[in-house]
C-alpha cells in the first residue's frame, strides 16, 4: 500500500495546506488526469498541475476520507467521501472512487468517478445532510 498512502498524504497536503507540489511530484511527465465530470483529459505534469489547481480551488475548504484502498500490480483504487465547503457556503458531500495507474514510482493515469449531478447540486443549494438545520422539538 505504499503507492496508495503517498497519494493520499499528498493529497492531504494539498487540501489541508495548499501545497500542490508533493502531489505533482507523483505524476509522471506523460501522465493523463481526468474524471467523469471533465470534458477533457488534462496531460502531463502541467495538465495536473490545471486538473489539482482546479479541485482545490473548486471548494473554500475540502477534506478526503478513504475507506478502502486496494493495491494490485501497477493500479491502485481509492475509495473515498469528500466532504466540503462551497463558496457560497453551502456543505458538500460527495463520494466516489479513484483509479490510479503507476509507472515505477510515477503515476501515468489518474481518473475518479462519482456523480457530478450531486455535487453540482450540493455546491448550489448545500444539499449535503449536514447542511440541514437541526430538527427542533416544539416547546
Amino acid at each position: 500500500m505504499e503507492r496508495a498512502q503517498r497519494f493520499v498524504d499528498a493529497l492531504a497536503k494539498l487540501e489541508e495546506r495548499g501545497e500542490l507540489e508533493p502531489l505533482l511530484s507523483l505524476f509522471a511527465e506523460d501522465a493523463k488526469v481526468s474524471n467523469v465530470a471533465s470534458r477533457r483529459e488534462f496531460s502531463g505534469r502541467e495538465g495536473a498541475r490545471h486538473f489539482w489547481t482546479e479541485y482545490k480551488g473548486m471548494l473554500a475548504r475540502v477534506r478526503s476520507i478513504f475507506r478502502n484502498m486496494i493495491e494490485s500490480g501497477d493500479r491502485v483504487a481509492l475509495e473515498w467521501e469528500t466532504q466540503g465547503t462551497a463558496h457560497n457556503g453551502a456543505a458538500v458531500s460527495y463520494e466516489g472512487v479513484s483509479i490510479i495507474e503507476w509507472d515505477g514510482d510515477r503515476i501515468r493515469r489518474f481518473y475518479a468517478y462519482f456523480d457530478p449531478g450531486l455535487l453540482g447540486r450540493e455546491m448550489a443549494q448545500g444539499t449535503a445532510r449536514r447542511s440541514e438545520p437541526p430538527a427542533t422539538t416544539p416547546a
